[in-house]
This record gives structure tokens, sequence and C-alpha cells, in this order.
């Protein structure tokens, strides 16, 4: 004879399931990772607090549907939705919506071919490597080329649809692109904005978080700026903001690399004995010798 099955418990202790689960040490990292982008973080801790809920209400034996999971992104580059794609992954993981937490990034050139019979397998490719993590899908709106008879992003569509509804236990797939873009890509395609239950924008840094965020990048590589440098960089935000294809926390990391070639050809041609300051030290020069200031 079979063992009677164990009783459903009449309670569950939420805060042993959540330290259990250690989501907070996610979110606390995606807190020491990204500045500002409150929305942002507000709404991902909204989504894991319904997936523990939905963990717990399980183990109790109340029964409702597990919850749609997959994602839309929106946003300029740059403003982290990467970073917040592979914290998702890691919160999924932890409370066992997927197997494995993984994230696959690709694009259009990674799911669709060039020619008759080859999207199909191309995207099925795609699909199993990232099956029990993340499939995230960046500027997806490329996918779908109406203008283009030809085309075979279509064909990759349709595989994509089937999988995130029949697969949706074992795969959550994040859309990401600019957000009028992505709006256009919906209204093409009814049935991908069906299956999207959380719509996120991700909002430009301001200023003074670009700063605060171009100190952060270079206290990690063991940088630091003058007083004057950083007054100097501040100008330079404001300034390249201003410019085209400003790529907001991108940018930033770009300008100090710039900054720490011109640093080190300062230094290089300045010659003999280099402190362990002067090998650290951003000055206002390194900076001001950029484009932008001409």
């Amino acid at each position: 004879m079979s063992e009677p099955a164990a009783p459903v418990p009449e309670s569950v202790d939420l805060d042993a399931e959540r330290q259990g689960s250690g989501i907070d040490a996610v979110l606390d990292q995606l807190d020491t990772e990204l500045v500002g982008l409150v929305p942002v973080k507000t709404r991902i801790r909204e989504i894991a607090s319904l997936l523990l809920i939905d963990r717990l209400r399980r183990k109790l034996e109340l029964s409702a549907a597990s919850p749609t999971l997959h994602m839309c992104f929106t946003g300029n580059p740059g403003t982290g939705k990467t970073t917040v794609a592979q914290r998702m992954a890691d919160i999924l993981h932890r409370l066992e919506y997927v197997r494995v937490g993984h994230v696959v990034s690709v694009t259009r050139d990674d799911l669709v071919g060039q020619y008759i019979g080859h999207t199909a397998p191309k995207t099925k490719e795609v699909i199993k490597k990232a099956m029990g993590g993340v499939l995230f899908i960046d500027e997806a709106y490329y996918l779908y080329r109406p203008e283009n008879e030809r085309d075979y992003g279509q064909e990759s569509i349709e595989i994509l649809l089937q999988v995130m509804e029949n697969h949706r236990d074992d795969l959550v797939v994040i859309l990401a692109g600019y957000k009028d873009r992505m709006d256009k890509f919906f209204q093409s395609n009814p049935g991908m904005r069906s299956r999207i239950a959380h719509h996120i924008d991700f909002p430009d840094y301001e200023s003074q978080e670009l700063l605060h965020i171009g100190k952060l990048m270079l206290a990690e590589q063991n940088y630091q700026f003058t007083s004057e440098a950083e007054s100097v960089f501040a100008e330079y935000i404001e300034r390249r903001r201003q410019q085209p294809h400003f790529a907001n926390a991108r940018s930033i990391r770009n300008a100090l690399d710039r900054a720490r070639f011109r640093q080190a050809g300062r230094l290089c041609q300045q010659g003999g004995q280099l402190s362990r300051q002067s090998l650290v030290t951003i000055e206002a020069q390194d900076i001001r010798s950029s484009r932008v200031f001409d």
C-alpha cells in the first residue's frame, strides 16, 4: 500500500521562504550595480514579490495558473536593460521558475536565416540553448520587416510565439529596444503583445547620476578623478548628452576608456619615476582633450 499523502499545511513562513530563496541578495546586488532607475527597481521587486507569494500559494495547494513572465524592456542604450535581465534570471532561478537561470542574449542575426529553410533551424537552436533560463532579444523589432516580402523574420516570430505559449514554464523571453519601435512592433504583431505580461520602461540617466556612474566605473578599475577633473567631466557629460548617439552609461564607459588612453600617453611622455598616485589619477587635461570640447 502506498503511504498517505502528507497533509497540506495551514500556513507558511514568508520570512523563512524569502531568506531561503536568497532573492534579497539579488535585489541588493541590483541596487549596487545600477545607479538610480527607481521605477525599474520597484517593478522588479514587485515581480519578485509576486513570484514569491505564488510559490507559497502552491505549497498550500491554492490552485492558480502560473504567472506569465515574458517581458519587454524599453529604453535607450546604456540604461541597464541587460543587467536587469541577468538579475531577473537569477530571481527566476532562485524561486524555481526556471531550471538553470542563464541568459542567452541574441539579435535578429542569431535568429533569422538568409535563405529558405535556414531560419527555423537557427531559431530553434537558439531556443534550445536558452531553455531553462531567459532568452533576451535585443532590438526585437528588427525581426519584423514588412517592407521586404522575401524576409524570413516572420517565420522566427511564429516559432517564438509557439514556444512562449507552450514552454512558458521553462523559458522566459525578454524583448528589448527603443520604446517607439517596440510599440510599432507590437501593433504589427498582436500575438506577441498578448504574450508579454510585463512592460518596463528604462528612463535615461540624469547628469548627476551619470557622473556618479563614471566615478564608480573608475573606482572599479582603481582610478580616480582629481577635483578639477571631476568638474570637467561633469561639463563633458552635459555637452555629450546634447550630441547624437548618446548611449547613457555606455557612452560614459567609452569616455573614461579614452581618458585612460590620454592619461597613459601623458605619463609615458612624462617618463621617470611614477608614483602610485600618478598611476591612479585622471587629470582634467585627460578629459579636456576630448573632441566634445572642440
